[in-house]
């Protein structure tokens, strides 16, 4: 005996009963149809169930690669820095330490291929021009800065505006 308790398909059933039909062919037209709802709900519910099963797997899955990372490197910090590390790390703070205005001069004569007593050893005047194209850099820099400031609050307003719309 089939017995179905879902009252969607039950509805769907008694629906399909026609008055000008007579009880058997309205029995075989209920059992059909009953059987072909089952049918599709039993092959389409577990595929579902399948994918979502999948997708908590892989939740799941990148859940324990980030603990695991997590207690790795939990474990690592207690070991002493290597020298690389330690390194870069002293490189990085010298470098933030320096004014801007050192940075960029670092920058240029590294570029024209100089070092600081390369340029202790050269005429006054060629300091003073290697001073002169420092100077022009950062004003350059700010300038940039003080663009892409009162830029920002422009943009900020057509986003607004395109937003509005």
């Amino acid at each position: 005996m089939l017995v179905n308790n879902n009252t969607q398909a039950v509805s769907t059933v008694q629906q399909i009963k026609r008055p000008d039909m007579d009880p058997a062919n309205a029995a075989a037209s209920a059992l059909y149809s009953g059987a072909l709802q089952a049918a599709q709900q039993s092959v389409t519910v577990p595929a579902a169930q399948k994918e979502l099963d999948k997708a908590a797997d892989r939740i799941d899955e990148a859940f324990a690669k980030t603990r695991v990372q997590l207690q790795t490197s939990a474990a690592t910090s207690d070991v002493p820095a290597t020298s690389a590390t330690s390194g870069a790390r002293a490189e990085f703070t010298d470098y933030m330490s320096k004014s801007p205005a050192e940075r960029i001069r670092e920058q240029l004569l590294k570029e024209q291929g100089l070092t600081e007593a390369d340029v202790q050893n050269m005429s006054q005047e060629k300091q003073d021009a290697i001073s002169k194209q420092v100077a022009e850099r950062l004003k350059q820099q700010q300038e940039q800065q003080v663009a892409a400031k009162t830029a920002e609050p422009q943009a900020q307003t057509v986003k607004e505006t395109l937003a509005a719309i």
